[in-house]
């Protein structure tokens, strides 16, 4: 078909939560997709997404979802232990799939998934937003023209705290995030943590070794009951660190994770900062804000030379970086090419969060591919 004459992609979003509303971004004013329908086992908030959006159909049930002829692909926006089945399903019915950080489990799920989306000949996409966030693509183009020589050491910060005013959360929507058997590890290290275990490979190759100290801090007061009547008490795995070698060449990384109960972070929207530096033989690059928005200065930073190079005039929301995940989703089945992240990138991020995890636990440095003899299905790290 002619590009212009192309039909639109209908995309169902299934799971209408917080997170929904950036994710679905990218779907504005862009001419070759459009939210085709919206699912949620809470009909009401299906519904008031679907006005939000302007879906033309509403679903409570993902298997009538799968059944619909019309749509084309899925924003799977569920719990990560949800993952593995929904994408599976999704795949086995002949519709794309975007399926949300982690992308599963344990490498077997990966492995399934994977295994899916090849058989059906569909796109597998792993919505991981910030390796598109502007100042990091920013980052990597100057990185790859030279402009610090060769990388040598990564530093990513990570702060969570307390927000005033950026998002208010259901505590429902945290609750199962406590409970592993459903979330795969803690909120911070295995959840938002893979958003920087990605960009660590994205500026820096993969990783070979990782060692990593991960804390425990309870959140005083902070408690959800189920509807059994189980009390969960809500935690954050922090403080946390975490530090590896990379492949081929002197390179190293350290991931710092810190949660300042006390602490009002400037956000629009989770109470959480990131701040990225990456030094190199003749140059070094600040990065900061992404989530959040403590440091008041360029979202850039140039060193080298003697001199200090400011990037003033880059996309820095947080939601750019959601507006060209989302649209790289579509390019990818609109143009039959891969998406950034496909599934083998994704199980790869999980690999590295799951050595992590194993060397905290294990108390020794872990190599990153003996993970490939852990996870196997029903046996957690």
């Amino acid at each position: 078909r002619e590009e212009n004459n192309m039909e639109k992609i209908r995309v169902c979003v299934v799971g209408c939560g917080r997170i929904a509303t950036l994710n679905v971004m990218g779907y504005r004013d862009y001419p070759y997709a459009e939210v085709y329908a919206v699912c949620d086992l809470n009909r009401e908030r299906a519904e008031i997404f679907a006005r939000e959006t302007g879906a033309s159909k509403i679903y409570t049930d993902y298997e009538e979802v799968l059944k619909d002829p019309d749509i084309d692909a899925v924003e799977l926006l569920v719990p990560h232990h949800l993952h593995c089945s929904m994408t599976v399903k999704a795949c086995e019915a002949g519709k794309h799939v975007s399926v949300q950080k982690p992308m599963a489990l344990s490498l077997e799920e990966c492995d399934r998934m994977i295994g899916a989306a090849k058989k059906a000949g569909v796109k597998l996409k792993v919505y991981e937003n910030f390796v598109f966030y502007p100042p990091y693509v920013k980052a990597k183009e100057l990185i790859e023209q030279g402009e610090i020589g060769e990388p040598l050491t990564i530093r990513i910060k990570m702060n969570a705290g307390n927000n005033k005013h950026g998002w208010s959360v259901d505590p429902a929507a945290w609750a199962w995030r406590m409970e592993e058997s459903k979330s795969g590890g803690g909120e911070l290290v295995f959840d938002d943590g893979n958003h920087k275990f990605s960009i660590a490979r994205y500026f820096m190759g993969e990783p070979e070794s990782v060692f990593a100290y991960i804390g425990k801090s309870m959140m005083e007061g902070e408690t959800f009951i189920k509807k059994d009547g189980t009390r969960i008490p809500f935690y954050q795995d922090a403080p946390s660190m975490i530090t590896w070698r990379c492949k081929g060449g002197e390179r190293y990384g350290v991931f710092d994770i810190t949660w300042s109960k006390d602490l009002e972070i400037s956000s629009d929207y989770y109470a959480c900062d990131e701040r990225v530096e990456i030094t190199g033989t003749k140059g070094v690059l600040w990065i900061t804000r992404c989530t959040g928005k403590m440091l008041q200065v360029p979202t850039l930073i140039l060193y080298r030379d003697g001199q200090t190079i400011e990037y003033n005039n880059l996309r820095d929301d947080w939601a750019d970086s959601f507006i060209d995940s989302t649209r790289d989703f579509m390019e990818a089945i609109k143009n039959d090419r891969l998406p950034v992240l496909t599934g083998e990138d994704g199980r790869e991020v999980l690999k590295f969060s799951l050595a992590a995890m194993r060397a905290a636990a294990e108390n020794r440095p872990v190599e990153v591919d003996s993970m490939e003899d852990y996870g196997k299905e029903g046996e957690r790290i």
